[in-house]
């Protein structure tokens, strides 16, 4: 909105209404003020979440300190929501595919999210949503995601670019710090291009077209690629979605592990959307991807805001209608800035608390049916609830921690951001390292 205002302000020639055409600027605003939102609201909105959501009935888990959480308010996933979307409104290109595809996936996941917490939490339903309700809804956000990414005239891609020599210093850092459409007569790009291309680590040609799949039956054209690229984004959605809301279990946990994350994905798109940086680490320039940046820059603002009430001891949990979200932006996110073959690394906490689920539930399974008795691998899962919690007399465990005590949850919390961060880091440097 404040976008289009500046824009005409511009064309009266009015000083420093160019501020908003640089992509920085606007990162940094929207990150500030999703900050700020969730600073000051915070108290107001996590007060009238207590009234509403607090003293229902919960598992008990064995857990250390559980009882103490008992009155501690849910649905706190709305103030992400909100913070994330006043700013996105306010400094994006509303007309950008990409936004408004980041926006539907916020509001569709966080109502699957919202209708789930409501019924434990309003309605005090300890069943909630049905997991086939949820999966449906992940599906079919995924399927939208991945129709819009194939078919969409305006998702393309400039596989073959490259810088002019000449030109001044202050012309160059025109195209590195503004929208790529500032200054197209400073680039000699070839014809965008609709492709299904993405970048793949560690190789050397650096991509992937999922074109590849129906090219061994004879497809050269890649048409009936979409067969396989939907199912595929499909999966990866649900994987990352379902992977961020077993991550939520402990105080501060999700969000101090998603915050780096968001913040190397607001890096990847920076560069994939720039065509310096681009041109400079031999990827892909993807047109218009820039406004992508300022949307994960006001969802990093939102993540420290919220970790300001969420950590040790927590004031508010952000439940699924949080932690779905967050789980379904990062995927989205990454699924178009063609990095979602990243996701295993830059993800890898989400990752490891879902195999942790998976292996524990298989072994259970595999054991129980070979000699009657199932054991376990962990004391219990997702992973963080190993560390957190005392291994049972007379039920050993693959990986018994014989005498040690448990964790406090706060140091699980702060251990985990920092394996995030170096995830994080591993999956930035990818970009080189071929």
């Amino acid at each position: 909105m404040l976008y289009y205002i500046f824009d005409w302000l511009e064309s009266l020639n009015v000083p420093g209404a160019r501020l908003f055409h640089y992509i920085s600027f606007r990162a940094v605003c929207a990150m500030a003020l999703s900050f700020l939102i969730i600073l000051l609201a915070g108290p107001k909105v996590i007060e009238v979440l207590r009234k509403k959501t607090s003293g229902e009935e919960e598992r008990n888990l064995g857990l250390p300190g559980q009882d103490l959480k008992k009155n501690t308010p849910k649905m706190g996933g709305l103030l992400i929501i909100g913070a994330l979307l006043i700013p996105v409104l306010l400094f994006n290109k509303l007309d950008n595919v990409y936004v408004a595809l980041m926006i539907f996936t916020t509001v569709w996941l966080g109502g699957l999210g919202f209708a789930d917490d409501y019924i434990k939490c309003v309605k005090h339903n300890k069943a909630g949503l049905s997991e086939k309700a949820k999966l449906c809804g992940q599906i079919i956000l995924g399927f939208v995601v991945g129709c819009v990414m194939y078919f969409h005239p305006s998702v393309e891609v400039k596989e073959s670019y490259s810088l002019p020599h000449h030109g001044t210093t202050e012309e160059i850092l025109t195209i590195s710090t503004t929208d790529a459409n500032i200054a197209p007569a400073k680039e000699a790009v070839s014809t965008s291009k609709h492709s299904m291309k993405t970048t793949i680590p560690f190789v050397k040609n650096h991509e992937f077209d999922y074109a590849w799949f129906t090219r061994w039956f004879g497809d050269e054209d890649g048409k009936w690629s979409f067969l396989f690229y939907i199912p595929i984004i499909v999966f990866i959605l649900t994987a990352v979605s379902n992977g961020a809301n077993l991550t939520d279990g402990q105080d501060g946990l999700v969000t101090g592990v998603s915050a780096p994350i968001a913040v190397g994905i607001a890096v990847l798109a920076y560069v994939s959307g720039n065509v310096v940086f681009a041109d400079y680490l031999n990827i892909m320039y993807i047109p218009n991807i820039s406004e992508i940046v300022i949307f994960i820059s006001a969802l990093v603002g939102a993540l420290i805001g919220f970790y300001w009430w969420n950590c040790y001891p927590a004031k508010v949990f952000m439940g699924d209608v949080g932690s779905l979200t967050l789980g379904g932006i990062i995927a989205v996110s990454c699924i178009i800035i063609r990095k979602e073959l990243l996701l295993p690394l830059l993800c890898g906490i989400f990752l490891i608390e879902v195999c942790s689920v998976i292996i524990q539930r298989a072994y259970f399974k595999y054991t129980k049916k070979r000699s009657g008795v199932g054991r376990r691998v962990f004391i219990m899962t997702p992973l963080h609830h190993h560390f957190n919690k005392e291994c049972p007399a007379g039920q050993p465990t693959v990986l018994d921690r014989k005498n040690k005590k448990p964790l406090h949850e706060s140091t699980i919390t702060q251990r985990f951001i920092l394996l995030s961060i170096i995830c994080v880091v591993l999956a930035i440097i990818t970009l080189k390292i071929r």
